[in-house]
């Protein structure tokens, strides 16, 4: 079972989308697949279509939910919290997933030392079951960064190459470099760095060719990161796919695509699936050569 963290400091470079979309990628190829969503904002909670309910009484993640897997070592196991993604992906994938309230549990478990090695004891158990873990991170250094990272064994930087997320890349270093000192400590190897990922990158043909080069030279030089292969442009293809919804009676239902169910319907985001075909092909050549 392989574990990668998508992570940045940084928001708006594309978590959500290179998560979902890579734990789609790998499902498509027949691997079993485990998405966790640690981000409280639940963005990939949403995509993957299990936010049904339209007033707060009708939720039914709050009790059920990934704090509920940091909160306790001796019950809410991974098959107690994992739901199966409602209509996201053919096939559907395994989501572990995140709610608002995680925001309130930060302080206590922040007072828990086990909360930081939790996730990695009980997904051991499930390593029979699982071939991918995939876990889509806050924009921060919180105790669902820190968990993510210690529990991962590889890592993926998503970044849109502009100044900000490049500044960014000093905190993620120092960030690794204290995570990898706690994981020395419980007796892991440090996180392996398949890369920083170009995503949300412009289209724009000129601006690409004249600005790309130096932005990635800039990762490499300056910040000390691989940069991959892979490259996936800002197109409206992702945020229509994540858009979607159907009516039931008066509402409104959500119903978020993959960006390959998405292409299936539309062949016009052909493009943007072929994106993540060669990301999926480029993570698990890289994990053989690591």
């Amino acid at each position: 079972m392989k574990i990668v963290a998508i992570y940045h400091n940084k928001g708006g470079v594309g978590k959500t989308t290179v998560s979902i979309n890579l734990a789609a990628g790998l499902r498509n190829q027949g691997h079993r697949v485990l998405l966790i969503d640690l981000d409280s904002q639940a963005n990939s909670t949403f995509a993957t279509g299990l936010v049904k309910f339209q007033f707060e009484e009708e939720d039914d993640l709050r009790g059920k939910n990934v704090r509920d897997i940091l909160a306790s070592g001796d019950f809410d196991f991974i098959p107690d919290i994992m739901r199966q993604s409602h209509y996201f992906n053919i096939p559907e994938i395994d989501v572990i997933p995140s709610h608002i309230s995680l925001i309130e549990a930060q302080y206590q478990l922040n007072q828990i030392r086990a909360s930081q090695t939790r996730l990695i004891k009980k997904l051991k158990r499930e390593e029979d079951h699982y071939d991918f873990v995939i876990i889509d991170t806050p924009p921060s250094r919180d105790i669902y960064a820190q968990v993510a990272i210690i529990a991962a064994n590889y890592l993926i930087i998503p970044s849109d190459m502009k100044p900000f997320a490049n500044q960014g890349l000093s905190s993620v270093r120092s960030f690794l470099k204290e995570i990898d000192g706690f994981r020395e400590g419980i007796g892991r190897q440090p996180i392996k760095i398949l890369g920083v990922l170009p995503s949300k990158i412009s289209t724009n043909h000129r601006a690409f060719e004249n600005t790309f080069p130096r932005q990635k030279e800039t990762i490499v030089q300056k910040y000390n990161f691989p940069v991959m292969d892979s490259i996936i442009f800002e197109r409206a293809a992702f945020s229509h796919s994540i858009n979607q919804t159907h009516i039931i009676g008066d509402i409104d239902i959500p119903d978020p695509k993959s960006i390959f169910a998405y292409a299936s319907q539309h062949p016009s985001a052909n493009q943007a699936a072929s994106e993540f075909e060669s990301l999926t092909a480029e993570v698990l050549s890289s994990m053989e050569k690591l």
